[in-house]
């Protein structure tokens, strides 16, 4: 008997399509769909949200400076606006980090940051193609001309007028034959993390610790070998007495199938001896057990794009005040090292924020394509800053607004041309904060 699969499915085409639905994506998707464009967004699992669920991250972090000035907001704020309209997020808190250093963040579950993704996508009219996995791409003259996808129903082919790159390891532009950053002589890929949850917890102890306290507990678990690094770092899940751990280290290249394969298997290992460290010496956690894995090793850092500018940390340190700034962020220069349990840290002033420049999110070579998310061109020590997830949503709705933009033009499409007057005004219009 015939099915579905069976038949040939016609080539589709689109203003944007978005490739990748993680929450660069996701935001990045909807932003172009209500600037009037027609979106496909593409995501390998059956599910968006990327890092941010299929991860279980559970925590957003630094949305604004160290002296309360908000530098995140736009869609990022209505993310955590319907979170909590479901009960699944928490309120902006500011905690004390392992390093002494204070940032505001806000706990949220990952299982309903899913509905809420859905409901933004369909609010917005933009075609979810879940279950389809990157197969190639057609590229020409400075131009992606189609992407192919491989899906449940065969291969689908896609004409995008704009190409956004969303997949982390930007694997389209990849295909593509985009130009990537090298990582520097004594620069490592930073490591991967498996998230677990486990509980219950009883938090009136465990919060109580001090930091001098829960250093000293992850130093001696670390030293024991029980955790992969020596922190205790834990976001709660807002709908139990459980919260989300992020404790392993996986230092890897995730676009290495068979590194990627053996780091899923050895984060859950690392899982179950971190699980069992918590509940024989942690206080507050001694009812506690390992309730659920993430469904993927959240990755940190893979390509970054060769860009028409490249992000320097000495841009963010300083901070360098960009005409053609699209989104700002105020979290530190955060980098995990391959090896040892600590991180190498590099604090921001108490009302110190940063901007990032349009031109970081337009490949080299290519004239309808950006970049969105943890793949942007920015060097390694940038990227340890401008990589996490509020960050993300921002320069995500930014390229969703330039993609936009950019389709509406009857001719070719010329996004390294896109008037940032226009594209910054859009932004501020629609909440987004640039400086």
């Amino acid at each position: 008997m015939a099915t579905a699969g069976d038949q040939p499915i016609a080539p589709l085409h689109a203003d944007v399509l978005v490739c990748g639905g993680g929450l660069a994506g996701t935001m990045a998707a909807v932003a172009a769909a209500r600037h009037g464009a027609k979106v496909i967004l593409v995501e390998r699992y059956g599910f968006l949200g990327g890092n941010a669920t299929g991860g279980a991250v559970a925590q957003f972090n630094s949305w604004q400076t160290a002296s309360g000035r908000r530098v995140v907001a736009g869609m990022a704020s209505e993310v955590v606006e319907r979170l909590r309209h479901y009960g699944g997020a928490g309120e902006h808190q500011v905690f004390v980090m392992s390093t002494g250093h204070r940032m505001d963040r806000v706990e949220y579950a990952p299982e309903v940051l899913k509905l809420v993704l859905d409901d933004m996508v369909a609010d917005a009219g933009v075609q979810p193609l879940l279950h389809a996995n990157l197969l190639d791409v057609a590229a020409g003259e400075e131009r992606v001309d189609a992407v192919r996808l491989l899906t449940k129903s065969g291969v689908v082919t896609v004409h995008p007028r704009v190409l956004v790159d969303t997949s982390g390891d930007i694997d389209a532009l990849h295909r593509a034959g985009a130009r990537f950053l090298e990582l520097g002589e004594d620069e490592h890929l930073q490591p991967a993390t498996m998230m677990f949850r486990f509980g219950p917890i009883d938090f009136l102890r465990f919060d109580a610790l001090t930091r001098e306290e829960l250093a000293v507990l992850s130093r001696r678990g670390f030293e024991q070998g029980a955790l992969a690094r020596a922190a205790l770092h834990a976001a709660r899940d807002p709908y139990s007495s459980d919260a989300w751990f992020n404790i392993s280290r996986l230092a890897i290249d995730a676009t290495d199938v068979f590194a990627l394969s053996r780091a899923e298997i050895d984060g859950r290992r690392q899982a179950w001896s971190a699980a069992a460290y918590l509940r024989a010496c942690v206080p507050g956690c001694e009812q506690g057990r390992l309730q659920a894995f993430a469904t993927q090793v959240g990755v940190r850092e893979t390509r970054r794009v060769a860009g028409l500018h490249v992000l320097t940390a000495q841009e963010l340190l300083q901070p360098v005040d960009f005409p053609d700034a699209i989104a700002a962020g105020a979290y530190p220069i955060d980098i995990h090292p391959a090896s040892g349990g600590g991180l190498q840290y590099r604090p921001l002033g108490d009302d110190h924020s940063y901007q990032i420049p349009y031109r970081s999110l337009v490949p080299l070579g290519l004239r309808n394509a950006l970049v969105a998310g943890r793949g942007i061109s920015a060097t390694h020590e940038a990227l340890a800053a401008v990589r996490v997830m509020s960050i993300s949503m921002a320069v995500g709705q930014a390229a969703g607004t330039a993609a936009a933009l950019a389709a509406r033009t009857g001719g070719a499409v010329d996004v390294p041309g896109v008037p940032v007057a226009e594209l910054r005004a859009a932004l501020l219009a629609d909440g987004a904060c640039l400086r």
